[in-house]
């Protein structure tokens, strides 16, 4: 073990711009000043000292042998507010018949939602791409670490769990979606409108239209890509899916891109993971793999191999180095691997 996921520090924040410029994500971009605000946001919120709507957690994967941060992801403890609501268009099916033609429609149609009461959303998932493709499987790891945090503080977070997933875009990282409806609203680019909303929200419910739209009425590149997931974030789509994640009918107001949620008690690293003390057995067989984090307040945590017996666990002296864990300290333990549910896999 080599690779530790633990909460963000001060002295990430030049690796972590150097990991955000290599991708475009709105919620992590590579820009120091940023990612500054959203370190010490982050730090404030594991010690407890924002409220849940000002709470944001920041999680890293560290290469401890390089001493390099390789990846990242977050958490929003609350995504829609009465001040910034959460905007999003339901998918709606509508039939209609005639009697006189004897034929009829199954129309689907989008229809405007603004919640001031939304779920806590995760996002923010980037690895190194020279580190995608390891066995430890570092995007995985990343990704579920953010569970077991909520499966040990679930008064922080909401019962439910959002999360936005990235659509197909042109060449140009346009969204036929926006050029199609949003732009013609609103008379802005889709990448100035989708920056502008992460902290301005007014113009959305001001401009957009709060009638019902038919979907055969947009551009056939519009319908094309709505509610479809990107190629290099299909991964992303399975392995939620793979923890009890469902596409809700739900998709972004400027991309279409689809959102996926779950409740916090059906997420399987949350429901099947399990709080367990750490112990010594003389002839331990570390057979077993799975993910395991400290209940410190600096969070951290990996892929450890491990001897389960009881409430009682050991793990190899160098993991439990690297996780700075004592003797009979309390860790929570959950699988690392689930069982197919269909076509997709963890």
């Amino acid at each position: 073990m080599s690779f530790v996921v633990r909460a963000v520090q001060h002295d990430d924040l030049n690796q972590l711009v150097d990991l955000a410029k290599q991708f475009t994500l709105l919620n992590l971009p590579g820009d120091k000043k940023v990612l500054s605000q959203k370190i010490d946001r982050s730090l404030q919120s594991f010690a407890g000292k924002r409220s849940k709507p000002e709470s944001e957690y920041v999680f890293v994967v560290e290469d401890t042998e390089e001493q390099m941060i390789v990846g990242s992801s977050l958490i929003l403890a609350k995504h829609g507010t009465e001040d910034v609501p959460h905007n999003y268009f339901k998918i709606i099916k509508r039939n209609h018949y005639s009697e006189d033609l004897g034929i009829g429609f199954i129309h689907q149609i989008l229809r405007f939602q603004m919640d001031s009461d939304g779920p806590s959303e995760i996002g923010g998932l980037l690895v190194d791409k020279l580190y995608r493709r390891r066995p430890e499987r570092l995007g995985k790891q990343i990704s579920l670490m953010r569970f077991l945090y909520v499966g040990l503080y679930p008064e922080r977070f909401e019962n439910r769990i959002l999360c936005e997933l990235t659509p197909p875009l042109t060449d140009d990282n346009r969204s036929e979606f926006w050029e199609a409806l949003g732009r013609r609203f609103t008379g802005l680019p889709y990448q100035e409108a989708d920056m502008l909303s992460q902290t301005h929200k007014e113009f959305i419910s001001s401009l957009f239209p709060t009638e019902d739209i038919y979907l055969c009425l947009l551009d056939s590149k519009a319908r094309l890509v709505l509610g479809r997931v990107g190629e290099h974030t299909k991964p992303a789509q399975h392995l939620l899916e793979s923890i009890g994640f469902e596409y809700l009918d739900e998709v972004d107001p400027f991309d279409g891109g689809p959102h996926f949620g779950a409740d916090v008690p059906d997420i399987l690293p949350i429901q099947q993971g399990r709080r367990v003390r750490i112990a010594e057995f003389k002839d331990a067989s570390y057979k077993e793999q799975g993910l395991m984090a400290n209940t410190q307040e600096e969070f951290r945590g990996g892929l450890v191999s491990y001897d389960l017996r009881g409430n009682e666990v050991a793990i190899p002296p160098k993991s439990r180095a690297l996780l700075n864990l004592d003797l009979n300290e309390e860790v929570f333990l959950s699988p690392f691997y689930y069982p197919k549910r269909g076509r997709e896999q963890a």
